[in-house]
């Protein structure tokens, strides 16, 4: 037996873009574009009616074309269209290479502050770094839980309730990233006394910028729209936040 020359093409629903749907529309012998055909298929979804009934209404009477290929093509084309409008996808009307998406810009870590002390620019720019860059937030965050078991587990027994724990526990680790950024010899591990109040323990001063980041972070966190923390666990939260402040301000190394 020989084998036959001709092979059955398969029947592809496939929209090859406009410059190609137009030229099948012309030869076709129709005035619609890509565009009108585009605008009466989103209105015919829209009512509810089928590709059967939407792509004859099309032509004002049956397209022939020189080849049957060419019919094949246009129909394979039509219905292309069809599934890109029914799934909800975006259309491209302009033939060409795609233009090149916006790179996002990179997130910078700030300038480290040692040997002085971080001043109100420096916090700004540390928090929206920690904002920005999700892989130094999470190799950071790391850092934190590894190194500051003692504080942790400090705010473990402090009995504060889920909302006050999670605020407390999110400042102090900002707080802790914040200093990582700025004191390249980095930090040691905060002891469990540090976090307790002792009678006759003067504590260093903090600086004022770290100091108005967290009373600005507890005043946000009091004012919260769907968990505000109450006066009562504030009371609690406070003293918390600022001894490990002023721990973590005392672990520097170096």
């Amino acid at each position: 037996m020989s084998r036959s020359r001709s092979k059955r093409m398969d029947f592809v629903h496939e929209f090859e873009g406009p410059q190609v749907l137009d030229g099948l529309l012309d030869l076709a012998g129709t005035s619609h574009d890509t565009l009108t055909v585009l605008t009466h298929m989103r209105q015919a979804l829209a009512e509810g009616r089928p590709s059967q009934e939407v792509i004859p209404s099309l032509f004002e009477r049956e397209p022939r074309f020189e080849s049957p290929e060419l019919a094949r093509r246009l129909f394979q084309n039509l219905l292309g269209l069809w599934d890109l409008v029914q799934e909800g996808k975006s259309v491209r009307l302009e033939d060409g290479p795609r233009p090149p998406r916006p790179k996002k810009q990179k997130a910078e870590a700030p300038k480290p502050f040692a040997p002085g002390e971080p001043d109100t620019a420096f916090v700004e720019a540390a928090w929206r770094y920690l904002e920005d860059d999700e892989k130094a937030r999470v190799r950071l965050h790391d850092a934190f839980e590894n190194k500051q078991d003692a504080l942790l587990g400090e705010l473990d027994a402090a009995g504060l309730t889920d909302e006050g724990y999670a605020v407390a526990r999110h400042l102090l680790f900002e707080l802790h990233a914040m200093l990582e950024l700025g004191w390249p010899q980095g930090l040691a591990s905060v002891a469990s006394k540090a976090m307790r109040e002792e009678p006759g323990t003067e504590a260093p001063p903090v600086p004022a910028a770290l100091t108005a980041y967290a009373d600005e972070a507890l005043y946000e966190a009091e004012q919260d729209e769907e968990h505000p923390l109450s006066p009562e666990e504030l009371e609690k939260v406070r003293p918390l936040v600022k001894r490990g402040m002023v721990a973590l301000w005392s672990a520097r190394k170096g």
